[in-house]
Protein backbone atom coordinates (compact mmCIF):
# COMPACT_ATOMS: atom_id res chain seq x y z
CA UNK A 1 0.00 0.00 0.00
CA UNK A 2 1.28 3.50 -0.85
CA UNK A 3 2.50 5.73 1.98
CA UNK A 4 0.62 8.84 0.84
CA UNK A 5 -1.10 10.66 3.70
CA UNK A 6 -4.02 12.07 1.71
CA UNK A 7 -6.32 10.49 -0.86
CA UNK A 8 -9.18 11.92 -2.90
CA UNK A 9 -12.61 10.28 -3.14
CA UNK A 10 -14.80 11.05 -6.15
CA UNK A 11 -18.53 10.42 -5.59
CA UNK A 12 -21.21 9.17 -7.96
CA UNK A 13 -19.53 10.24 -11.22
CA UNK A 14 -20.07 13.88 -10.26
CA UNK A 15 -17.99 16.87 -9.23
CA UNK A 16 -18.58 15.93 -5.57
CA UNK A 17 -15.33 14.82 -3.94
CA UNK A 18 -13.47 14.96 -0.64
CA UNK A 19 -10.07 14.14 0.82
CA UNK A 20 -9.33 11.44 3.37
CA UNK A 21 -6.45 11.79 5.82
CA UNK A 22 -4.27 8.82 6.64
CA UNK A 23 -5.91 6.77 9.41
CA UNK A 24 -9.44 7.98 8.67
CA UNK A 25 -12.35 5.97 7.28
CA UNK A 26 -14.25 6.96 4.16
CA UNK A 27 -17.44 7.58 6.17
CA UNK A 28 -15.84 9.76 8.84
CA UNK A 29 -13.93 11.79 6.27
CA UNK A 30 -17.11 12.43 4.30
CA UNK A 31 -18.96 13.69 7.39
CA UNK A 32 -15.98 15.83 8.44
CA UNK A 33 -16.03 17.41 4.98
CA UNK A 34 -19.72 18.28 5.06
CA UNK A 35 -20.95 15.44 2.85
CA UNK A 36 -24.04 13.52 3.97
CA UNK A 37 -22.92 9.97 3.24
CA UNK A 38 -25.60 7.53 4.39
CA UNK A 39 -24.95 5.64 7.65
CA UNK A 40 -26.47 4.60 10.96
CA UNK A 41 -24.25 2.65 13.37
CA UNK A 42 -20.70 3.55 12.17
CA UNK A 43 -19.53 0.22 13.61
CA UNK A 44 -19.94 -2.28 10.76
CA UNK A 45 -23.29 -3.72 11.79
CA UNK A 46 -26.10 -2.00 9.92
CA UNK A 47 -24.86 -1.89 6.32
CA UNK A 48 -26.38 1.53 5.62
CA UNK A 49 -23.04 3.03 4.58
CA UNK A 50 -22.32 0.44 1.88
CA UNK A 51 -20.87 1.73 -1.39
CA UNK A 52 -19.76 0.36 -4.75
CA UNK A 53 -16.07 0.68 -5.56
CA UNK A 54 -15.76 1.90 -9.15
CA UNK A 55 -12.02 2.49 -9.26
CA UNK A 56 -9.09 2.33 -6.87
CA UNK A 57 -7.97 0.23 -3.91
CA UNK A 58 -9.34 0.19 -0.36
CA UNK A 59 -8.00 -1.20 2.91
CA UNK A 60 -10.61 -3.29 4.73
CA UNK A 61 -10.42 -2.56 8.45
CA UNK A 62 -12.91 -5.30 9.35
CA UNK A 63 -13.35 -7.65 6.41
CA UNK A 64 -15.92 -9.82 8.22
CA UNK A 65 -18.17 -6.96 9.36
CA UNK A 66 -21.73 -8.36 9.60
CA UNK A 67 -23.31 -5.34 7.93
CA UNK A 68 -22.42 -6.65 4.47
CA UNK A 69 -23.47 -10.00 3.00
CA UNK A 70 -21.14 -12.27 1.03
CA UNK A 71 -23.29 -11.64 -2.03
CA UNK A 72 -22.86 -7.87 -1.66
CA UNK A 73 -19.11 -8.30 -1.30
CA UNK A 74 -18.98 -10.33 -4.51
CA UNK A 75 -20.72 -7.45 -6.26
CA UNK A 76 -17.94 -5.09 -5.22
CA UNK A 77 -19.64 -3.40 -2.31
CA UNK A 78 -17.86 -2.24 0.84
CA UNK A 79 -18.70 -0.49 4.11
CA UNK A 80 -17.58 3.14 4.27
CA UNK A 81 -17.23 2.92 8.06
CA UNK A 82 -14.86 -0.06 7.76
CA UNK A 83 -12.73 1.06 4.81
CA UNK A 84 -9.77 3.38 4.39
CA UNK A 85 -8.48 4.36 0.95
CA UNK A 86 -5.20 2.92 -0.29
CA UNK A 87 -5.35 5.09 -3.43
CA UNK A 88 -7.56 7.76 -4.93
CA UNK A 89 -11.05 6.30 -5.35
CA UNK A 90 -14.16 6.57 -7.44
CA UNK A 91 -17.21 5.26 -5.59
CA UNK A 92 -20.98 5.13 -5.90
CA UNK A 93 -22.80 5.74 -2.60
CA UNK A 94 -26.06 7.08 -1.21
CA UNK A 95 -25.82 10.76 -0.24
CA UNK A 96 -28.53 12.89 1.39
CA UNK A 97 -28.79 16.07 3.44
CA UNK A 98 -30.47 13.91 6.09
CA UNK A 99 -27.06 12.52 7.01
CA UNK A 100 -25.22 15.85 7.21
CA UNK A 101 -23.49 16.38 10.54
CA UNK A 102 -24.71 19.45 12.42
CA UNK A 103 -21.55 19.10 14.49
CA UNK A 104 -18.89 17.52 12.23
CA UNK A 105 -17.04 14.73 14.08
CA UNK A 106 -13.59 15.48 15.43
CA UNK A 107 -10.81 13.30 16.79
CA UNK A 108 -9.25 14.15 20.14
CA UNK A 109 -7.90 12.68 23.36
CA UNK A 110 -9.66 13.21 26.67
CA UNK A 111 -8.84 12.19 30.27
CA UNK A 112 -11.18 10.22 32.51
CA UNK A 113 -12.20 12.46 35.40
CA UNK A 114 -14.73 10.20 37.17
CA UNK A 115 -15.91 6.59 37.24
CA UNK A 116 -19.09 5.77 39.17
CA UNK A 117 -20.52 2.28 39.61
CA UNK A 118 -24.30 2.24 39.17
CA UNK A 119 -25.01 -1.50 39.41
CA UNK A 120 -22.81 -4.60 39.54
CA UNK A 121 -22.16 -4.35 35.79
CA UNK A 122 -23.03 -0.78 34.79
CA UNK A 123 -21.00 2.36 35.38
CA UNK A 124 -20.90 6.02 34.43
CA UNK A 125 -17.63 7.21 32.87
CA UNK A 126 -16.99 10.96 32.62
CA UNK A 127 -14.27 12.52 30.46
CA UNK A 128 -13.10 16.13 30.24
CA UNK A 129 -13.29 17.17 26.59
CA UNK A 130 -11.94 20.10 24.61
CA UNK A 131 -13.94 23.29 24.24
CA UNK A 132 -16.34 23.14 21.32
CA UNK A 133 -16.94 19.38 21.60
CA UNK A 134 -20.65 19.79 20.96
CA UNK A 135 -23.18 17.05 20.21
CA UNK A 136 -26.91 16.57 19.84
CA UNK A 137 -28.84 14.77 22.62
CA UNK A 138 -28.84 11.07 21.72
CA UNK A 139 -25.62 11.02 19.68
CA UNK A 140 -22.64 8.72 20.26
CA UNK A 141 -18.85 8.73 20.08
CA UNK A 142 -16.34 6.20 18.83
CA UNK A 143 -13.85 4.96 21.44
CA UNK A 144 -10.39 3.91 20.26
CA UNK A 145 -9.16 1.69 23.07
CA UNK A 146 -5.73 0.07 23.44
CA UNK A 147 -5.63 -3.71 23.15
CA UNK A 148 -8.98 -4.02 21.40
CA UNK A 149 -9.74 -4.92 17.80
CA UNK A 150 -11.58 -2.17 15.97
CA UNK A 151 -13.51 0.62 17.65
CA UNK A 152 -16.49 0.80 20.03
CA UNK A 153 -19.48 3.13 19.94
CA UNK A 154 -20.98 4.50 23.16
CA UNK A 155 -23.65 7.19 23.57
CA UNK A 156 -23.33 10.33 25.65
CA UNK A 157 -25.68 10.63 28.64
CA UNK A 158 -25.23 14.31 29.45
CA UNK A 159 -25.85 17.57 27.58
CA UNK A 160 -23.40 19.88 25.85
CA UNK A 161 -24.66 22.67 28.10
CA UNK A 162 -23.42 20.80 31.18
CA UNK A 163 -19.84 21.91 30.50
CA UNK A 164 -16.68 20.55 28.96
CA UNK A 165 -17.25 16.86 29.61
CA UNK A 166 -18.82 13.83 28.02
CA UNK A 167 -20.51 11.25 30.25
CA UNK A 168 -21.34 7.66 29.24
CA UNK A 169 -23.40 4.93 30.92
CA UNK A 170 -21.77 1.64 29.89
CA UNK A 171 -22.70 -1.95 30.63
CA UNK A 172 -19.93 -4.47 31.15
CA UNK A 173 -20.01 -7.51 28.88
CA UNK A 174 -18.55 -10.72 30.36
CA UNK A 175 -16.31 -11.42 27.36
CA UNK A 176 -16.00 -7.84 26.14
CA UNK A 177 -12.42 -6.67 25.71
CA UNK A 178 -13.46 -3.04 25.49
CA UNK A 179 -15.69 -2.98 28.56
CA UNK A 180 -13.21 -5.07 30.56
CA UNK A 181 -10.56 -2.46 29.74
CA UNK A 182 -12.86 0.38 30.78
CA UNK A 183 -13.98 -1.26 34.03
CA UNK A 184 -10.70 -2.86 35.12
CA UNK A 185 -7.78 -0.94 33.64
CA UNK A 186 -8.84 2.61 32.86
CA UNK A 187 -7.88 4.83 35.79
CA UNK A 188 -8.91 8.41 36.53
CA UNK A 189 -6.47 10.71 34.73
CA UNK A 190 -5.75 8.31 31.88
CA UNK A 191 -6.54 9.49 28.36
CA UNK A 192 -8.31 7.69 25.56
CA UNK A 193 -8.96 8.74 21.97
CA UNK A 194 -12.43 9.77 20.86
CA UNK A 195 -14.02 10.40 17.49
CA UNK A 196 -17.41 12.04 17.37
CA UNK A 197 -20.16 12.95 17.56
CA UNK A 198 -22.09 10.56 15.32
CA UNK A 199 -25.66 9.32 15.20
CA UNK A 200 -29.05 10.17 13.74
CA UNK A 201 -31.34 9.16 16.64
CA UNK A 202 -31.25 12.50 18.41
CA UNK A 203 -33.94 14.68 19.96
CA UNK A 204 -36.20 16.57 17.53
CA UNK A 205 -37.45 19.46 19.71
CA UNK A 206 -39.35 21.12 16.86
CA UNK A 207 -41.71 18.13 16.53
CA UNK A 208 -44.79 18.97 18.58
CA UNK A 209 -45.76 15.57 20.00
CA UNK A 210 -45.65 13.90 23.39
CA UNK A 211 -42.51 11.79 23.78
CA UNK A 212 -41.97 8.15 24.73
CA UNK A 213 -38.43 6.97 25.49
CA UNK A 214 -37.90 3.21 25.64
CA UNK A 215 -34.63 1.62 26.71
CA UNK A 216 -32.89 -1.42 28.08
CA UNK A 217 -29.39 -2.04 29.42
CA UNK A 218 -26.87 0.62 28.40
CA UNK A 219 -29.56 2.00 26.08
CA UNK A 220 -30.18 4.17 29.12
CA UNK A 221 -27.30 6.47 28.15
CA UNK A 222 -28.63 8.25 25.03
CA UNK A 223 -32.15 8.31 26.44
CA UNK A 224 -30.91 10.18 29.51
CA UNK A 225 -29.42 12.81 27.23
CA UNK A 226 -32.62 13.02 25.18
CA UNK A 227 -34.79 13.25 28.31
CA UNK A 228 -32.59 15.89 29.92
CA UNK A 229 -32.80 17.99 26.77
CA UNK A 230 -36.54 17.47 26.28
CA UNK A 231 -37.49 18.67 29.77
CA UNK A 232 -35.47 21.86 29.17
CA UNK A 233 -36.60 22.57 25.60
CA UNK A 234 -38.96 25.59 25.49
CA UNK A 235 -40.75 24.04 22.50
CA UNK A 236 -41.67 20.98 24.59
CA UNK A 237 -42.62 22.62 27.89
CA UNK A 238 -46.29 21.64 27.49
CA UNK A 239 -45.56 18.13 26.24
CA UNK A 240 -45.78 14.91 28.25
CA UNK A 241 -42.70 12.69 28.45
CA UNK A 242 -42.75 8.98 29.30
CA UNK A 243 -39.66 6.89 30.02
CA UNK A 244 -39.90 3.07 29.89
CA UNK A 245 -36.76 1.27 31.05
CA UNK A 246 -36.39 -2.50 31.14
CA UNK A 247 -33.93 -4.70 33.02
CA UNK A 248 -33.77 -8.35 34.00
CA UNK A 249 -33.72 -7.85 37.78
CA UNK A 250 -34.51 -5.08 40.22
CA UNK A 251 -30.79 -4.87 41.04
CA UNK A 252 -30.13 -3.90 37.41
CA UNK A 253 -32.12 -0.67 37.65
CA UNK A 254 -30.06 2.47 38.16
CA UNK A 255 -32.28 5.40 37.18
CA UNK A 256 -32.48 6.45 40.83
CA UNK A 257 -28.88 7.70 40.67
CA UNK A 258 -29.82 10.20 37.97
CA UNK A 259 -33.10 11.26 39.57
CA UNK A 260 -31.11 12.35 42.62
CA UNK A 261 -28.81 14.40 40.39
CA UNK A 262 -31.55 15.99 38.32
CA UNK A 263 -34.86 16.37 40.22
CA UNK A 264 -36.45 17.95 37.13
CA UNK A 265 -36.56 14.49 35.52
CA UNK A 266 -38.80 13.15 38.29
CA UNK A 267 -40.90 16.30 38.15
CA UNK A 268 -41.52 16.30 34.38
CA UNK A 269 -41.20 12.65 33.32
CA UNK A 270 -43.42 9.66 34.04
CA UNK A 271 -40.97 6.81 34.63
CA UNK A 272 -42.04 3.18 34.18
CA UNK A 273 -39.39 0.66 35.23
CA UNK A 274 -39.82 -2.94 34.13
CA UNK A 275 -38.28 -6.26 35.23
CA UNK A 276 -38.38 -9.28 32.91
CA UNK A 277 -37.08 -12.07 35.20
CA UNK A 278 -38.82 -13.47 38.25
CA UNK A 279 -37.89 -11.20 41.14
CA UNK A 280 -39.81 -11.56 44.44
CA UNK A 281 -38.51 -8.18 45.63
CA UNK A 282 -39.90 -6.28 42.66
CA UNK A 283 -43.21 -4.43 43.06
CA UNK A 284 -43.27 -2.62 39.73
CA UNK A 285 -44.14 -3.63 36.18
CA UNK A 286 -43.14 -7.11 35.04
CA UNK A 287 -42.62 -8.56 31.57
CA UNK A 288 -41.10 -7.31 28.33
CA UNK A 289 -40.97 -3.59 27.68
CA UNK A 290 -43.21 -3.63 24.60
CA UNK A 291 -45.82 -5.62 26.54
CA UNK A 292 -45.79 -3.05 29.34
CA UNK A 293 -45.97 -0.25 26.80
CA UNK A 294 -49.11 -1.85 25.38
CA UNK A 295 -50.70 -2.04 28.84
CA UNK A 296 -49.73 1.45 29.92
CA UNK A 297 -50.32 3.44 26.73
CA UNK A 298 -53.64 2.14 25.46
CA UNK A 299 -55.04 4.25 22.67
CA UNK A 300 -53.60 5.94 19.62
CA UNK A 301 -49.91 5.09 19.70
CA UNK A 302 -49.29 7.02 16.49
CA UNK A 303 -49.61 10.37 18.28
CA UNK A 304 -46.23 10.04 20.04
CA UNK A 305 -42.62 10.58 19.04
CA UNK A 306 -40.51 7.55 20.03
CA UNK A 307 -36.83 7.28 20.98
CA UNK A 308 -35.69 3.69 21.38
CA UNK A 309 -32.32 2.24 22.39
CA UNK A 310 -31.46 -1.22 23.66
CA UNK A 311 -30.64 -4.84 22.81
CA UNK A 312 -31.60 -6.18 19.40
CA UNK A 313 -34.38 -8.42 20.71
CA UNK A 314 -36.03 -5.45 22.37
CA UNK A 315 -35.73 -3.08 19.40
CA UNK A 316 -36.92 -5.75 16.94
CA UNK A 317 -39.99 -6.48 19.08
CA UNK A 318 -40.77 -2.79 19.38
CA UNK A 319 -40.43 -2.26 15.65
CA UNK A 320 -43.01 -4.97 14.99
CA UNK A 321 -45.31 -3.71 17.75
CA UNK A 322 -45.15 -0.04 16.74
CA UNK A 323 -44.70 -0.10 12.97
CA UNK A 324 -46.53 -3.26 11.96
CA UNK A 325 -49.20 -3.83 14.60
CA UNK A 326 -50.01 -0.20 15.41
CA UNK A 327 -49.09 1.56 12.14
CA UNK A 328 -46.89 4.19 13.78
CA UNK A 329 -45.15 6.06 10.92
CA UNK A 330 -41.47 5.20 10.60
CA UNK A 331 -40.48 8.87 10.77
CA UNK A 332 -41.86 9.03 14.34
CA UNK A 333 -39.62 6.22 15.64
CA UNK A 334 -35.95 6.98 16.25
CA UNK A 335 -34.00 3.74 16.78
CA UNK A 336 -30.50 3.62 18.23
CA UNK A 337 -29.84 -0.08 17.75
CA UNK A 338 -27.17 -2.32 19.27
CA UNK A 339 -25.16 -4.11 16.57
Amino acid sequence: MTSRSLFNISLNDSTLSFDVDNGDTILSAALRNGIGLAYECNSGGCGNCSFELKDGVVEELWAEAPGLSDEARKKGRHLACQCAPASDLKISARVSNRFLAQFPPIRFKAPLIAKRMLTSDMAEFTFRVKEGSDFLPGQFAIFRLPGTDGYRAYSMANLTEDGQFWSFVIKRLPAGRATNFLFERLEVGAEIEFDGPYGLSYLQPAIDRDIICIGGGSGLSPLLSITRAAIRAPELKHRKIFFFYGARRSADHCLKHFLDQDPLIAERVKIIEVVSDEDPEWRGEKGLVHEVLKRQMAGDLDRYEYYVCGPKGMTDALQVFLSVENKVPTKQIHFDRFY
